[in-house]
């Protein structure tokens, strides 16, 4: 067992514990000509504004010719040469706009971590909705101790860029041009505490005042049902040309939904069957396309299971022209041709499984239902139910996820008992994640695929899995004010593994999604909480206005997921008044949250919201680091930081690679090298925790795996807070409670500690001190 940090990491637990009251090292004004001066301040197209609350602050501007990078400041500050130091700059919290781009860290002429889903995050996203409105946001990264050791001094740039799509597989599409100019920056500070203390002369915001939107309101339904109806009408009249398995599906659910204009018209089924036999025909050109379904929109993911989907959906309808000759397949039957291509999807997908839980889930769920639809057609090949079930009993997180079937049985690349979700009900990719962590509505389509007819029930483990995982994901909703002024809830995504997006979408119960609604689960459960949830949803009228966002897609999951809706609302419209909200919500009592199998902690103590990533992006080693979320009436921080982590050691080191773009892909670093980039932590070595035996044979250093960066027991300082989280299931592990003149409090157990206390923190527990 080792509790170390490396070089770029060095400090000790005695240290991160003591009092936290170390002084700003240095700190440069922008825009203040004094200020720039002393610290040697070069900008390359750049400019001075008028901030907020009368401060200057500088821009960095687009380039010409429009380029995807764009200006710059370079400057000197001090450090510490013995322990880490971090940078913290300074940004207004209203600011907003995609198109304002985001901006790099830069030490000594290198990258500081990665553009992308770096462990050392980027410094800045920009995004269409403010931060933290009226008042300054604090973003902390620490610097690499390779460059500060010894020194006294370091040379920073702070770079602006242009927005990222991080599903472009070309330059051009990932790495968009820089269009305006950036955000302001107002300052930046270097320091060695990990919480960053502005200088109390420093002016700070105030919250705005809580305003409840007005406007849109019931119209956009109405809205909505004209798109399904003008797009399923105009699918359905377009006779020379195929519509495609999504519109297929829209269709066979809107045949069975009252006010659309599919509703019980026998010439659907008609279209729709033929539709079936040209993807039959379609298969057996090519039988590849049921791998590889293009259209659909992740191909691989999906097959042929929306035909599946179709088929189930349509079963009764479609019994009566089942042994009618599919046209132009030499003489074979609808029943036979559909259920070879489905037995076909099956048998492919379920032998290519994916482990990141949405993928897992989406995959698991159309492999089940093309089973569904052979079992319609053909039921002697169809697998029985309770096989069929156990896939998505572990795509759920109910029962082990063992990986694709192979010709020697289960893969299990992870041993005989990972599960995709955790025990408290999070999903694990591969801790804590904020957007692809909204599985509600993958687990509610999940639900209703299990129904043995449309009007039945479907599977109670399941359905009881829904109500778990929506109750879990609702302590990560924070009050926010949207870019219209009016109060909504947030999701939670600085904190998050996946998550470049900040802040998070509005998010209540459920997220809006393009396949489900916000109301998907509190309409099929019920459930008292989730109902409550929806109903702050329309307290705050934010219901119209998400549904109005997610119109403005075109596609056809958006189309096909405003299905249910007029349905749901008119459902839980219809409810009593519940007093539960989400947990966050402004008035609703303290609380800490801890999963200790996704290294997560969620705060909610008076007007102060924490939260907290310990088991933090270590997708290869223990990495040492902590992303902290911490929000205050005043102000905001964004930092990652160092913690004291206690790991079984494997003896193996990994050395991080010189990826400036992404840490778990290579594809543009050919192009990064190209424009000489390099990053600063390239080469550091880092400790790989030791794996189970069942997981090690498929393991080698350098490649992602869940258990090579998971420590034992984690111990991180922040401000005011203490946290102390124990991740295994058979230690005990022990806190000493640092020296503190001032109240002590333990937030999990609502008691008081005193200095030299020895706490026991037992297996899969955390404690939070908070010091007054």
């Amino acid at each position: 067992m080792r509790s170390i940090l490396p070089l770029l990491l060095t400090m000790c637990i005695a240290l991160s514990l003591a009092a936290q009251t170390s002084p700003i090292l240095d700190q440069i004004q922008f825009g203040h000509p004094a200020s720039e001066q002393a610290h040697e301040l070069v900008p390359t197209a750049s400019e001075v504004i008028d901030g907020a609350l009368g401060q200057s602050a500088r821009q960095l501007l687009p380039l010409t010719p429009a380029s995807w990078d764009g200006g710059k400041v370079a400057f000197d500050l001090k450090v510490d040469p013995k322990v880490t130091t971090y940078i913290t700059v300074k940004l207004w919290g209203s600011d907003h706009g995609l198109d304002r781009g985001r901006l790099l860290l830069f030490a000594n002429g290198k990258q500081v971590g990665q553009r992308h889903l770096g462990d050392v995050d980027i410094l800045d996203v920009m995004s269409d909705e403010p931060r933290y409105p009226g008042r300054f946001v604090y973003k902390t990264l620490p610097l690499p101790q390779s460059m500060t050791q010894g020194k006294t001094d370091i040379q920073l740039e702070i770079r602006a860029l242009g927005r990222i799509w991080g599903y472009g597989n070309t330059w051009e599409r990932f790495q968009k041009v820089l269009e305006k100019p950036s955000r302001g920056i107002y300052g930046a500070y270097t320091h060695t505490d990990t919480c960053f203390n502005p200088p109390s002369s420093e002016v700070q915001g105030v919250a705005p005042t809580r305003k409840v939107r007005k406007t849109p309101g019931v119209e956009v339904l109405q809205v909505a049902k004209e798109r399904v109806n003008k797009d399923m009408i105009s699918r359905l009249a377009e006779k020379n040309r195929n519509m495609g398995q999504m519109n297929m599906v829209m269709i066979a659910k809107a045949y069975h939904t009252p006010w659309t204009a599919a509703y019980h018209k026998p010439e659907v089924i008609e279209r729709l069957a033929k539709e079936l036999d040209h993807q039959y025909v379609k298969y057996k050109a090519n039988p590849r396309d049921a791998e590889y379904a293009k259209d659909t929109w992740n191909p691989d993911w999906f097959g042929y299971g929306p035909n599946g989907q179709t088929v189930m959906l349509l079963a009764e309808q479609f019994k009566p022209i089942l042994d009618e000759k599919i046209e132009g397949a030499d003489g074979i039957s609808r029943r036979a041709g559909w259920s070879e291509m489905l037995v076909y999807s099956r048998d492919w997908h379920i032998r290519h499984r994916r482990q990141y839980t949405n993928q897992a889930m989406i995959i698991d769920l159309y492999t089940y239902l093309a089973n569904r639809g052979v079992r319609v057609l053909t039921p002697d090949k169809a697998w029985d139910e309770p096989t069929a079930l156990r896939y998505l009993y572990g795509a759920v997180g109910i029962e082990p996820w063992l990986g694709s079937v192979t010709d020697n049985g289960l893969q299990k690349p992870l041993g005989d008992n990972y599960m995709q979700l955790t025990e408290k009900g999070l999903t694990k990719e591969l801790g804590y994640v904020g957007n692809y962590g909204e599985v509600v509505d993958w687990v509610a389509h999940i639900y209703d695929a299990t129904r043995p007819a449309i009007d039945q029930p479907g599977d109670p483990k399941i359905l009881a899995q829904l109500v778990k995982i929506t109750k879990a994901r609702a302590v990560f909703r924070y009050p926010g004010v949207d870019a219209d002024g009016n109060h909504a809830m947030f999701l939670e995504t600085p904190v998050g593994w996946r998550d470049s997006h900040y802040p998070g979408y509005i998010v209540y119960g459920q997220r809006d999604s393009r396949d489900g609604s916000s109301l998907q689960a509190a309409a099929l459960t019920l459930d008292p909480q989730l109902i409550g949830y929806a109903q702050q949803m329309f307290e705050d009228n934010q219901f119209y206005a998400s549904l109005k966002h997610k119109m403005g897609e075109r596609m056809v999951r958006v189309t096909c997921g405003l299905l249910e809706t007029p349905g749901e609302l008119e459902l839980l419209k219809a409810q009593p008044d519940q007093p539960y909200r989400l947990p966050m919500a402004k008035g609703q009592p303290d609380f800490v949250f801890s999963d200790e199998e996704d290294g997560v902690v969620a705060i909610k103590n008076g007007d102060e919201i924490f939260y907290a990533s310990l088991y933090w992006r270590a997708r290869y080693a223990v990495n040492f680091l902590a992303r902290v979320h911490y929000m205050t009436p005043t102000l905001e921080r964004d930092a990652t930081v160092t913690q004291d982590v206690i790991f079984d050691d494997s003896g193996m080191v990994y050395k991080r690679r010189d990826h400036t773009i992404e840490p778990h892909s290579g594809r543009h670093e050919r192009k990064a090298k190209q424009l000489g980039l390099y990053n600063a932590l390239a080469g550091e070595e880092q400790p790989i925790a030791k794996l189970p035996d069942d997981v090690l044979k498929n393991f080698k250093p350098g490649k992602e795996n869940i258990f090579a960066g998971k420590g034992q027991f984690y111990t991180l300082r922040y401000g005011p807070y203490v946290i102390a989280m124990n991740m295994t299931t058979n230690k005990t592990f022990d806190l000493t409670v640092p020296q503190h003149t001032g109240i002590i409090k333990e937030l999990v157990n609502k008691t008081t500690a005193k200095p030299n206390d020895t706490l026991n923190i037992k297996p899969r527990s955390t404690v939070v001190l908070y010091l007054q």
